[in-house]
């Protein structure tokens, strides 16, 4: 009976830590890329995708990197123009405010700086956030590096989810192909990754529970309805 009685400890405590994990993490590890591949700039902007925005849960934060594609045929850099509004990228996000956005600076020698308003520039959509190079001047910033900043106290789902403008990122960029600029927008996820599965924590949790019911069922079984020890 002592055996029995540890087994199903360990399957209810086991159980408990699992679900327990799921529930605190529900989303942490998850990745997912969005594909810049829509054209606003005038004249075009040439071969899309124009790059990658990977958006990551890390904790109760959101690391988004935007990473431009470097070609050939088309290596894309950034750009600073009033058709982006004079931000470099911009996004949308619920329950954020510009005080919880921390900019990496990997511009070198040049200063990036989160900020909010009204970015309504050139049919793109409306945008309450943005994310500028204040020391770069306008026009081709000459300047190919990724971008990288965290939200803190956010969800992958605040950014991407709130229904307010179907673009859901917007950069502003430049074509090597073209020698255009303009903003480029992605509207669908291209990737999803969940890391770790939440749905394989619960379903471990329940293999546990069920065979420790089979195990006393037998058990029972086989000694007349009393349990072995």
């Amino acid at each position: 009976m002592n055996r029995m009685r540890s087994f199903t400890r360990f399957a209810l405590v086991g159980t408990f830590a699992l679900l327990f994990a799921g529930f605190v993490a529900p989303t942490n590890g998850l990745a997912i890329d969005f594909q810049l591949t829509s054209d606003h700039c005038t004249g075009g902007c040439g071969t899309a995708p124009f790059g990658v925005v990977s958006v990551t849960q890390v904790g109760t934060g959101v690391r988004v990197v935007v990473d431009l594609a470097d070609g050939p045929p088309n290596t894309v850099g950034w750009a600073s123009t009033g058709a982006g509004d004079f931000q470099l990228f911009k996004f949308n996000a619920t329950g954020v405010v510009v005080g919880d956005i921390s900019v990496v600076q990997t511009f070198a020698g040049q200063t990036l700086q989160a900020n909010t308003g009204a970015f309504n520039g050139d049919g793109t959509g409306p945008f309450s956030f943005g994310i500028s190079c204040t020391t770069c001047g306008n026009g081709n910033l000459g300047i190919t590096s990724n971008l990288d900043f965290t939200i803190a106290n956010a969800t992958i789902a605040d950014l991407t989810g709130n229904g307010i403008n179907p673009n859901i990122f917007v950069a502003d960029v430049y074509s090597s192909q073209t020698g255009n600029t303009g903003p480029v927008d992605a509207t669908v996820p291209t990737t999803n990754v969940p890391e770790p599965s939440t749905i394989f924590l619960y379903s471990l949790g329940v293999v546990m529970l069920l065979a420790g019911h089979k195990w006393r069922k037998n058990s029972l079984a086989a000694n007349g309805g009393e349990l072995a020890s």
